[in-house]
């Protein structure tokens, strides 16, 4: 769904409210709070957001309460138009690209967008174990350190598993999803790679393709594990970790073109919205089904 598209069936704050207690209560309102369905209308002298009264409980509500839209000051339409501008971005957009778009100040628009990628982090899709075949593979994210005037600084700087950048271990299905995972303390010994891998995998029926990274040794004890040695080729036989990598190249294409920094705190949003898109690729509702996650009606 794209902006016009928006701007014509949610043309003001009372279509849009309309539209998402559609989503979340499907014409009967239940209240947040006791989950009573015996409530009427408030009179509340706000009537930007239209609340409710519930009769068990006696408390007040609106559709937002107890979903990403609670407490927000923006008009809902603003929300909708933040949603389809970050799900049409294939390379994800930055919060000051937001602002400007939505003529919101920058700290409110990365609030909001905050708020989304929470979404996008959730995504159910993150919990489903894998099968079939499974590519798995590790990528590091932040910037170059910054030069200064010291004589050691003219030294390259250290890529891959030597970098201090940080960690993200990735999985994808062939042919199917991708899940990510931002590993803070930069740990990846076989012990926390296992870990991931069982968390994440279904070890019976699975088959996991990975490089020949030493962290990858005792998958074989527990699962059908191939190992493809990229000094020598990429790809034998159907052996390779093609998908991953292809995966990776959106996540960097992200990081380059629009956020040019992740910090440690942060970096598993920005790449899980990378991920949420890339799962839904071929979703034509999916940004009913995000709205709907949005407002708890998906688990």
């Amino acid at each position: 769904m794209n902006i016009i598209e928006i701007m014509k069936r949610w043309p003001n704050q009372e279509a849009a409210i309309a539209h998402l207690e559609k989503v979340r209560w499907n014409g009967k309102p239940v209240c947040p709070y006791c989950n009573s369905d015996k409530v009427c209308v408030h009179a509340s002298k706000d009537k930007s957001l239209p609340r409710w009264q519930c009769e068990d409980c006696h408390s007040a509500f609106s559709v937002t309460v107890g979903t990403i839209f609670h407490h927000t000051h923006l008009p809902l339409q603003t929300w909708f138009l933040a949603m389809a501008i970050m799900l049409n971005a294939k390379k994800n957009v930055s919060n000051a690209q937001l602002a400007r778009d939505l003529n919101l100040p920058y700290k409110t628009a990365w609030s909001l967008a905050l708020r989304i990628r929470t979404a996008m982090v959730t995504d159910p899709a993150q919990k489903e174990l894998f099968k079939g075949i499974v590519e798995m593979d590790e990528t590091y994210v932040g910037g170059k350190p910054r030069k200064t005037n010291k004589q050691e600084d003219n030294k390259p700087s250290k890529r891959g598993r030597g970098t201090e950048k940080t960690p993200v271990v990735g999985m994808v299905e062939r042919n199917g999803k991708v899940k990510i995972k931002v590993i803070a303390d930069r740990n990846l010994t076989q012990r926390a790679l296992n870990a991931i891998i069982q968390s994440s995998v279904d070890t019976t029926t699975a088959t996991l393709v990975t490089d020949e990274y030493v962290g990858y040794a005792g998958v074989f004890k527990f699962m059908k594990h191939f190992v493809i040695n990229h000094k020598v080729q990429f790809s034998k036989n159907g052996v390779n970790t093609n998908t991953i990598e292809g995966f990776w190249a959106l996540v960097k294409r992200s990081w380059y073109g629009q956020h040019h920094h992740y910090s440690d705190k942060w970096a598993g949003h920005y790449i899980s919205e990378t991920a949420f898109k890339y799962n839904n690729r071929k979703n034509q509702n999916v940004f009913s089904d995000l709205m709907s996650h949005m407002v708890g009606v998906l688990a």
